[in-house]
């Protein structure tokens, strides 16, 4: 059974204040917490089911575990069908990421953890292991954004700074996504970058397209659709980029 005191510490890991805090976040699901017991992350503790221990025993031997139900796995976060595993993990340090000859993602504002989540899940999926983000971004820890990225949160780094202070610092060519711009698939891409992709409302910022080397657009062919979701934009860019690299 699982303690008022232990249930108050994880639901107020859904609250940025509380992570920030703590230095912990949560995460939910047999898949996800078993990516990220085989991550670099420190597990402090998994609360879960006994079919759950029994099942994966042999991943589990050296981690603190709180025996649970299936139904209060899912009162304590944010599956409501959770029937496995919740698990409370060390927040790791914001830190500075080298960019040497490979593409990462700048993220301008990026307010959506669901978008947050998909953009790193698709990250993964291209083999882009860095995103560089601004501070007005969605928290990587938030519940939605570790649901969201499928486990791929545990293969791909995510540094907060200052945007345009970073852009004017590295030597590479900075593309931009914006609704008018050259076609991406007539567009030339070098064989290291960054992608910059901006706010769902406002796109990119002002104060960063003193930096931007080239404007880029994904070209619609339809009329109704006012915009793509910026998940589906960073997919679609993502793969015209892999053809070059």
């Amino acid at each position: 059974m699982v303690s008022r005191t232990v249930t108050k510490f994880i639901k107020s890991l859904q609250l940025k204040k509380y992570r920030k805090i703590e230095q912990r976040f949560i995460v939910e699901g047999e898949k996800s917490v078993l990516e990220v017991l085989q991550s670099s992350y420190k597990v402090q503790q998994i609360v879960a089911t006994p079919e759950f221990q029994h099942k994966h025993q042999n991943r589990l031997k050296s981690v603190d575990i709180i025996n649970a139900t299936q139904r209060e796995l899912s009162s304590l976060g944010n599956f409501k069908s959770n029937n496995s595993a919740l698990a409370i993990v060390e927040i790791k340090p914001n830190t500075a990421v080298s960019v040497d000859s490979e593409y990462v993602l700048a993220l301008d504002g990026i307010n959506d953890p669901g978008n947050l989540g998909t953009i790193i899940r698709v990250a993964d999926w291209y083999g882009i292991k860095k995103i560089i983000a601004s501070g007005e971004t969605a928290d990587f820890y938030n519940p939605k954004v570790v649901s969201a990225s499928k486990g791929s949160f545990t293969r791909v780094e995510l540094f907060y700074t200052y945007l345009p202070e970073y852009l004017k610092s590295v030597q590479l060519t900075i593309y931009g996504t914006y609704m008018k711009g050259e076609n991406i698939h007539k567009t030339y891409f070098e064989k290291e970058g960054i992608i910059v992709l901006g706010n769902e409302s406002n796109g990119i910022s002002k104060e960063l397209e003193p930096y931007i080397s080239r404007k880029i657009s994904i070209s619609r062919r339809g009329e109704a659709a006012e915009s793509l979701n910026v998940g589906v934009a960073a997919a679609v860019i993502c793969d015209n980029v892999s053809r070059v690299t």
